[in-house]
């Protein structure tokens, strides 16, 4: 069995005007010794580009289709044995690639993901950081989502539905499940998010979580889908983005977090219904 290391590692980076945090993200990677990095830009404006040129292998050009179709056009560029999709917000601590490919070879999986932190103690880096400390968990999952590690052969050989513009990465497992018996995994590892622990940037994570709800949705009528399934899916982000959290909470912690919780809630539904209505 071969052990691989953070050179045996391709990184696959989608761009756009993404100034504030792409030098930061690029030098982390540069710091692990991974084996090459892709950028992948979509054609940005405030000097992201002149950044990746200087910090990346490869640069190329994202047409703007959507988030599966530009990690694609990564992924076949890449060449060594892993690929991690990383986020251009996303910064690498010393140590935790090797805690993912650890846990990657050890359990047997296909994809492993790493767990994310925002940085800063205000109201809104509290609510995203305990929202994300109770919904991904470690462990082993039916699906994963970004920063995520996976075998690299198998990933440029079926890689993302390019027609999923945010839901990519629920489907990609789902149809690697069905085919390949996969198997996927939270990791122990901790990237750093960086950038996104304002009001705004709240909105527009739960509204693009939003618009993947509409693509599964969607997806799942024409798959057929009974009343019970299509009522747990209108009902899976009260759930997962309400209930669970509070529910692991205690106290105090989760009495004041609750308008947070709700107003994720509140814009992951207008995002899928805005998303469904301009289909």
């Amino acid at each position: 069995m071969k052990f691989y290391s953070p050179s045996d590692i391709s990184v696959v980076v989608c761009t756009m005007n993404s100034i504030s945090g792409i030098e930061e993200c690029l030098l982390s990677l540069r710091k692990e010794s991974v084996g090459e990095i892709v950028v992948v830009d979509a054609h940005s404006t405030d000097g992201t580009l002149k950044v990746a040129t200087k910090l990346s292998d490869i640069v190329v050009a994202d047409p703007g289709a959507g988030l599966g179709n530009a990690r694609n056009i990564g992924i076949a560029l890449t060449t060594k044995p892993l690929i991690l999709n990383m986020g251009s917000d996303n910064v690498l601590p010393v140590g935790e690639l090797k805690k993912m490919i650890s846990y990657l070879e050890s359990g047997g999986f296909q994809g492993v993901s790493a767990q994310t932190r925002v940085l800063g103690s205000s109201y809104v880096a509290r609510g995203l950081n305990h929202w994300r400390q109770s919904r991904f968990l470690q462990g082993e999952r039916e699906v994963i989502g970004t920063p995520t590690l996976f075998q690299g052969e198998l990933l440029r050989m079926h890689p993302y539905n390019p027609s999923r513009k945010f839901s990519d990465d629920s489907e990609l497992c789902e149809r690697w499940r069905t085919a390949f018996n996969s198997k996927f995994a939270i990791s122990d590892a901790i990237f750093l998010e960086l950038g996104k622990s304002s009001w705004p940037e709240v909105r527009i994570r739960a509204r693009m979580y939003g618009v993947s709800d509409c693509e599964v949705f969607r997806d799942g009528k024409h798959k057929g889908w009974s009343f019970t399934r299509k009522a747990n899916s209108l009902l899976y982000p009260f759930k997962m983005d309400f209930i669970k959290p509070i529910a692991h909470s205690d106290g105090f912690s989760a009495i004041s977090l609750i308008p947070f919780f709700g107003y994720f809630t509140a814009y992951r539904y207008q995002g899928w219904i805005q998303a469904c209505r301009h289909k």
